[in-house]
């Protein structure tokens, strides 16, 4: 009981200390720095998302929980039911939107209301079933996340800090903003989610006004405090945004978090190394909570001193490889760029979005705002990183690392490619 209270202190102290940062230091959702910023801050205006009024209406859900949730007092095989009856009513309540936009959608449909008035209801009264239980729910996956980061050795004073935080949430669009002539993150603003003519007319507002590049795309979640997490029915996808998102807030008392700077290699080295976190973190949580979703191995590869008379299976064409056609794309842009042949470069990633579209894969902008943005995310293998090395260079870190936590410690201090390249050939 001591230690509950001692938990709840630290995170009502905490979240104090966020709301006086939030009230003092972000009056507006953008900071104006510099002309440009200004300029794109004001195209948008209409469009900006209300920082300050989310986070108070988040801290105070979150506090309740804290002091009157059950979730300590569940064992690990109630916590896990809970989530995925939670997984599963949501999933029907999707199911259900989606029945009620196809009546309102279709044409031959002359009364959408009457005809979907019982779907309506059932959506309604499941909505709100949901919404009493999302706190819970919230507060049985930061636990779980929060149990694997206390083994791989993230506490201090037996705690985990700072304590894993997130809600579900609809989350704001991110405008981002390139230059033309180069591949470079100038400019971050979030936005109102936007109905998708909105979006284009709004991007191509900027782009002719500034002479610059836009794109506006959905996030999967938001380092705030808590962190804004993307409403899913995948308990795989909430772990490891969990275990990403919380990484973000760790990295922040440290030099890689405190130089994230947007347009310098520290946010990319940051963004990179919380994806692939994630993804390691979240996967442990996958395995000790849920084993039945664990994805499977990928199959072995053929044995090359397997015997020459054997059948061999008949080759199956070649699988359109989407990380390679992408980095391919972006070497390629980063060349045309560098040659000042920026209408070619343009014209060139308009005809690659079209072989990937025609390829299963609906991008509906390629541009130098789209390779800022992606381009910070970086697996390792290749993709929208082109031959940035940062990627590569992270997961090399990782392998060549005894642990988790000794890997993100080697990585908390780095904030430069250079001091990156150096510590992965070091090791």
């Amino acid at each position: 009981m001591i230690r509950r209270i001692i938990r709840w202190t630290f995170r009502l102290i905490y979240w104090i200390g966020v709301i006086v940062f939030i009230l003092v230091f972000v009056r507006d959702s953008t900071v104006p720095f510099g002309d440009q910023w200004t300029a794109v801050g004001v195209i948008a205006r209409n469009e900006q998302f209300d920082y300050i009024g989310w986070e108070v209406d988040a801290l105070w859900g979150k506090l309740t929980e804290s002091l009157t949730g059950v979730t300590a007092y569940l064992t690990d095989a109630e916590a896990t039911a809970l989530v995925r009856a939670y997984m599963r009513d949501l999933a029907t309540a999707q199911r259900l939107e989606a029945d009620i936009r196809a009546i309102y959608t279709d044409p031959d449909i002359p009364d959408p209301a009457a005809a979907s008035a019982e779907l309506r209801t059932q959506r309604d009264t499941l909505r709100a079933d949901l919404a009493s239980r999302q706190s819970l729910i919230e507060a049985i996956l930061e636990r779980q996340i929060t149990g694997i980061l206390r083994e791989l050795g993230f506490t201090t004073g037996g705690m985990v800090l700072p304590p894993v935080t997130m809600h579900f949430t609809p989350l704001p669009n991110l405008l981002i903003v390139s230059p033309r002539d180069q591949i470079r993150f100038d400019i971050s603003i979030n936005l109102d989610p936007m109905p998708i003519d909105a979006i284009t007319a709004l991007e191509d507002q900027i782009e002719r006004e500034q002479n610059v590049s836009a794109l506006i795309e959905p996030i999967g979640g938001l380092a705030l405090y808590p962190a804004m997490i993307l409403e899913t029915t995948s308990i795989q996808f909430a772990l490891e945004t969990f275990a990403h998102e919380w990484l973000h807030h760790y990295l922040f008392a440290f030099p890689l978090g405190l130089s994230y700077d947007f347009a310098g290699e520290a946010r990319i080295i940051n963004e990179t190394t919380a994806y692939q976190f994630g993804k390691e973190v979240g996967r442990l949580a996958l395995e000790r909570y849920y084993p039945d979703l664990v994805p499977p191995p990928p199959p072995p590869p053929a044995d090359p001193d397997a015997p020459v008379g054997e059948p061999m299976p008949p080759a199956a064409p070649l699988a359109f490889d989407f990380g390679a056609e992408l980095n391919e794309t972006r070497v390629t842009v980063d060349r045309l760029l560098a040659e000042g042949q920026i209408e070619e470069a343009e014209a060139y990633m308009e005809d690659r979005r079209r072989l990937f579209v025609a390829n299963g894969y609906g991008i509906r902008r390629i541009n130098q705002a789209y390779f800022a943005f992606y381009g910070g995310y970086q697996t390792g293998s290749p993709g929208a990183g082109g031959g940035d090395p940062i990627g590569e260079a992270v997961a090399e870190i990782r392998a060549n690392s005894a642990t988790i936590q000794e890997w993100i410690v080697t990585l908390r201090g780095i904030t430069t490619r250079e001091e990156l390249l150096l510590a992965a050939e070091e090791r």
